[in-house]
């Protein structure tokens, strides 16, 4: 019996030690990304880098404001389009998840979250871009479109843990149903569809193949919607492929840039996921 009890103590500490060696093994590549952009990109960061739009190819100096612009008010409007399409539809199939229209319209989000990105912007490209030009409305919608499979999902996914006793007791007292949803149901589910809002965000802010098809880019600071703009994930994709030493410095700064706002996106979705999380 006594050698049976430490045989079992002998496996289970050895099953222990492999699955911690694998969950470290996962961490060495993120490590290794973040030390290699970190050298490479942190020693160009400067207020002229950040407050300048690029110089001609083979000057010195320059910056890439007009990229972080760019990709700014890129970002806020394709967020001001899925953001209320993904929320609404987040509300319809978690309140009628039996119908056959919430079945197929859940197929579809589903199918959505696996187009390739590149192929979005080769649609929004043949829609948009060849009849009006290239233009930051333009790469707004290929993102918009990205970001509302994750919106969705975890708007649905939000409300259906939400106790359905919230939702009967607000009409047992006569609330009108869509005052339930609007004043009930989406402040209780607050946190855990703003992480995923935030998730789409995060998700969305590093794609380069939609907005080499739509939105293009732009040397200079352009605060014109209408027209071709730039973004940080564009810029990289240029000047890491240029031939220009100062070009491929920048490219590494902005990588550092764009790396941070993603770390800081993520963390923050998983702050707001456990806090949420130990509310319910």
């Amino acid at each position: 019996m006594e050698a049976r009890l430490k045989l079992r103590n002998t496996k289970s500490i050895l099953f222990k030690a492999i699955v911690i060696f694998f969950a470290f093994l996962v961490t060495i590549p993120l490590i290794v990304v973040l030390l290699f952009i970190i050298k490479q990109g942190a020693m160009q960061i400067n207020w002229h880098f950040l407050t300048n739009v690029p110089v001609p190819e083979g000057e010195k100096g320059g910056g890439i404001a007009n990229a972080i612009v760019g990709s700014f008010l890129i970002i806020t409007v394709a967020s001001v389009i899925s953001i209320p399409i993904g929320i609404l539809t987040g509300i319809y199939l978690s309140e009628n998840p039996g119908t056959k229209l919430s079945y197929f319209t859940g197929l579809c989000v589903d199918i959505l979250q696996g187009v390739p990105s590149i192929i979005i912007g080769i649609v929004v490209y043949f829609w948009l871009v060849k009849p009006l030009g290239f233009s930051g409305y333009s790469g707004s919608i290929a993102l918009a479109i990205m970001m509302l499979p994750i919106v969705i999902r975890s708007t649905e996914q939000t409300l259906l843990l939400l106790p359905p006793s919230l939702k009967e007791a607000a009409l047992a007292l006569g609330v009108p149903y869509h005052m339930v949803i609007l004043k009930v149901i989406l402040p209780c589910g607050f946190a855990g569809i703003s992480s995923g809002i935030i998730l789409s965000i995060a998700r969305i802010i590093g794609e380069t193949a939609p907005l080499l098809f739509t939105a293009f880019g732009d040397n200079h600071l352009n605060l014109n919607m209408g027209k071709a703009m730039e973004s940080i994930p564009r810029l990289i994709y240029t000047y890491a492929t240029s031939a220009y030493e100062e070009q491929i410095n920048m490219a590494w700064g902005a990588s550092f840039i764009l790396l941070m706002i993603v770390l800081f996106l993520n963390l923050f979705t998983k702050f707001i996921t456990k806090k949420w999380n130990i509310q319910f």
